[in-house]
């Protein structure tokens, strides 16, 4: 497969009184072709625009426009504890999913010679961790709403297709009260809505204890909870960063592994060039090459 070189355009600055901080935006595409599919990228807490590069990058070289928004809960913005916006950090980051819908053609507009290439009926969202979270509420997961206690539907049908990495799963009596207190959008997540195909990728290693007592198992609920054309990635030895996926040496990554990130970079290509329609050989291989006993480093699962 040509890999195509890429231009990448930040900060593109929306502004966003009813946020109370300018939206931020990065915007990568490769150089050359037309019809471009686009994905949507969230991602984790405390992360930024800047971050997932391994992904981002590998994307959009591969014929990706990949668009990332720097979040309320980046430790960039560094936002008071006490801040009256932290426990709707999870609604905002949606409104910031869907403000980025909105405006796709300034956003593109912004990067020299994109405008026009991108086909906005083939759109993508992708997210890590709580950015999981967000995308998954883009495909129909309904959360219920600390302040509220509605859980309302904040799905967008512009958004058909999604890739969760390392997400939360369903919260209940299963939740430690250290999440329950601070990541209070966690509480109760309903997977029953989300019927838009999906990949779903867990570390078997991924023992999130501060938030969950099920152990790595709890990512996979995504998978396992949701109706519809589902596959679920068992990445095998991962942690929660799934080898490196936010960047080069992070200091964040506990399980550095070269080898398991070009694993997840061709998983994750392959399955939005799948499901987005541009090419489905390399998913079908794929298939066939993680199948379960087949491949060392991680199993495939459909349904």
């Amino acid at each position: 497969m040509n890999v195509t070189p890429i231009v990448s355009v930040s900060p593109i600055v929306l502004p966003a009184p009813e946020r109370g901080e300018d939206l931020h935006v990065r915007v990568t595409a490769p150089v050359t072709g037309r019809d471009l599919p686009i994905v949507l990228f969230a991602h984790g807490f405390g992360s930024s625009l800047d971050g997932y590069r391994p992904l981002t990058d590998y994307w959009a070289s591969h014929g990706f426009v990949v668009i990332q928004a720097t979040h309320l809960d980046s430790k960039r913005l560094d936002l008071a504890a006490n801040d009256p916006r932290k426990d709707r950090f999870w609604r905002f980051r949606v409104s910031d999913m869907k403000r980025i819908l909105d405006d796709l053609d300034l956003l593109t507009a912004a990067v020299p010679g994109l405008a026009g290439r991108p086909d906005p009926g083939r759109i993508a969202a992708a997210g890590h961790s709580f950015g999981g979270q967000t995308a998954a509420i883009l495909l129909g997961l309904r959360v219920t709403d600390p302040e509220t206690g509605v859980a309302e539907d904040l799905s967008d049908a512009r958004v058909t297709a999604g890739v969760l990495l390392a997400t939360a799963g369903k919260g209940g009596d299963e939740l430690t009260p250290f999440a329950i207190e601070n990541l209070p959008w966690l509480r109760d997540q309903d997977f029953a809505h989300v019927t838009a195909p999906a990949l779903v990728v867990a570390g078997d290693k991924d023992d999130l204890t501060l938030l969950s007592a099920r152990g790595p198992e709890w990512t996979t609920d995504p998978y396992t909870l949701s109706p519809g054309p589902k596959s679920l990635l068992t990445l095998f030895g991962a942690e929660h960063f799934l080898g490196g996926i936010s960047g080069d040496e992070v200091t964040e990554t506990t399980d550095e592994n070269p080898a398991r990130v070009a694993l997840v970079q061709q998983a994750t290509l392959a399955y939005l060039r799948h499901v987005l329609g541009v090419d489905g050989s390399d998913w079908t291989a794929l298939r066939s090459a993680l199948a379960p006993d087949a491949h060392p480093m991680g199993r495939l699962d459909s349904k």
